[in-house]
């Protein structure tokens, strides 16, 4: 019995934070100050948090988000001067940049409100003040600031989450059976899942069914390469950083952990990640707080991760380039997903949809394979598996003369190639015979291969999707 799903492709739902009440931090040293605060703001809608020392302010914006701030300038222990208030404006502004914070002193002078402004206070309010006025600047700014954070969103969204529909899970093949078994099993839980298989075999399309399968498929299934990811970047990539953070940080980003929050996060290539690196990623994974690059202040997230690899992470581990305790924790299940030349049976399936897909990107009006063409599909070793023959088609989509693809449309001849002299070899085809035998002897280790390469491990993904590999 042939298993067909519905495309499993990422869902285009908006990750954006739901428009909840403004959560406004108030400090300040004067009781019946915070009394008159709370009940002005209270009936206005604020959610509050109250604190009487800077020290306790910066302890809330460590383990809480809010919308806004509202800090005294001068505190019990200096009542004049207003550096306590300036100090903790500071603080802030380096836990988070783009937090509006209005400051208040009863003791304003042009010099000291010219000064918070300088360093980046949003507005400034001197006591007593005025109801509507203090009212007006906390709307103003924070409706801003939750702009802003949209706006950051989308970008992300756009950014990100670009994807097209994704390929039905086709699996009628015997081998495939207990696959399709255990993702029913699992893919309802919150479990971490770890996907095996060899290049190209189809694990993210595995994620994004697991992912639709689960009570979190109303949310966002983001996607990323990590093995393609330099190092520099890594951290900025998965926990976001702030402004300033280093020096190409323009602006505040947001990153992979937290636009997935409250969904699945799919890593990709897991195996190729540094040591350094996995430190950090075990980190999150054991305590659900991810930290963005430049501000010491934690953020809790919610997140199911499903990762991938081709790699044996046992073996990777007992050789000590893969952390154990970090394999058990993505390892709570791990499904295996056979190469192609195993699961032959599904090949006249995945041929008819990567042809109709193709044939409708290209408006070619084909009517299927000629028989001798699927013949030599179904002979074929396919050591690209899924993604090769589905470049293969794409090929014989444009290759076409007829209504029919011919088995010379398919360009199967990579086995002619070992009989083949330099000289008849095109340029690409000795880069593509190069790098599989490169990918061959690393064990499909795709850094190591990089390295015999002599590049990078970005370079060398690209070539790989260029070939189908």
């Amino acid at each position: 019995m042939e298993m067909q799903m519905e495309p499993a492709g990422l869902t285009q739902h908006s990750a954006t934070p739901r428009e909840l009440p403004c959560r406004l931090l108030i400090a300040d040293d004067q009781p019946h100050v915070l009394e008159a605060l709370r009940l002005l703001l209270t009936p206005e809608g604020y959610t509050l948090e109250i604190v009487r020392t800077p020290a306790l302010a910066i302890e809330a914006l460590a383990h809480e988000s809010f919308d806004g701030l509202l800090i005294d300038l001068n505190y019990t222990r200096d009542t004049t001067s207003g550096a306590e208030g300036l100090d903790l404006l500071s603080r802030v502004k380096e836990i988070d940049s783009q937090l509006p914070v209005v400051v208040m002193t009863a003791w304003g002078n042009i010099e000291l409100a010219v000064e918070a402004i300088r360093r980046g206070a949003a507005d400034f309010v001197q006591k007593p003040w005025e109801n509507a006025r203090l009212l007006s600047i906390l709307r103003t700014q924070m409706e801003l600031h939750r702009s802003r954070r949209r706006a950051q969103w989308l970008e992300a969204e756009n950014r990100i989450l670009r994807t097209p529909g994704a390929p039905p899970f086709i699996a009628s093949a015997p081998v495939m059976r207990p696959v399709v078994e255990l993702m029913t099993r699992v893919g309802r839980s919150d479990a971490n899942i770890l996907i095996t298989g060899e290049h190209g075999t189809g694990k993210e399309v595995v994620a994004q069914t697991l992912h639709r399968l689960s009570s979190r498929a109303e949310r966002t299934l983001v996607a990323v390469n990590t093995g393609a990811l330099p190092e520099g970047t890594f951290e900025s990539e998965l926990f976001g950083h702030v402004k300033g953070a280093f020096t190409d940080a323009r602006s505040d980003r947001i990153g992979r952990f937290e636009l997935a929050n409250g969904g699945t996060l799919f890593l990709d290539e897991i195996a190729n990640v540094p040591m350094r690196q996995q430190a950090k990623l075990l980190r999150v994974l054991e305590t659900g707080e991810i930290e963005l690059v430049g501000s010491s202040k934690t953020r809790k997230v919610d997140v199911r991760v499903l990762s991938a690899t081709n790699a044996d992470l046992h073996a990777e581990a007992a050789a000590g380039r893969f952390r154990a305790d970090l394999h058990f924790r993505l390892n709570t299940v791990e499904i295996h997903i056979p190469p192609l030349r195993e699961r032959r049976e599904d090949i006249p399936a995945l041929t008819a949809y990567f042809l109709d897909r193709h044939a409708t990107r290209y408006r070619r009006p084909l009517e299927g394979l000629k028989p001798v063409a699927l013949q030599a599909m179904l002979q074929y070793s396919w050591p690209g598996n899924v993604r090769e023959l589905d470049h293969t088609m794409e090929r014989a989509v444009l290759m076409a003369r007829g209504t029919h693809i011919e088995i010379g449309d398919l360009g199967l001849n990579t086995q002619k190639t070992s009989t083949q002299s330099l000289d008849d070899m095109s340029l690409e085809t000795v880069e593509a015979v190069l790098i599989r035998k490169a990918l061959a002897r690393s064990n499909g280790n795709v850094s190591h291969a990089a390295d015999a390469l002599g590049l990078s491990r970005g370079a060398l993904y690209r070539r790989m999707e260029k070939y189908g590999l």
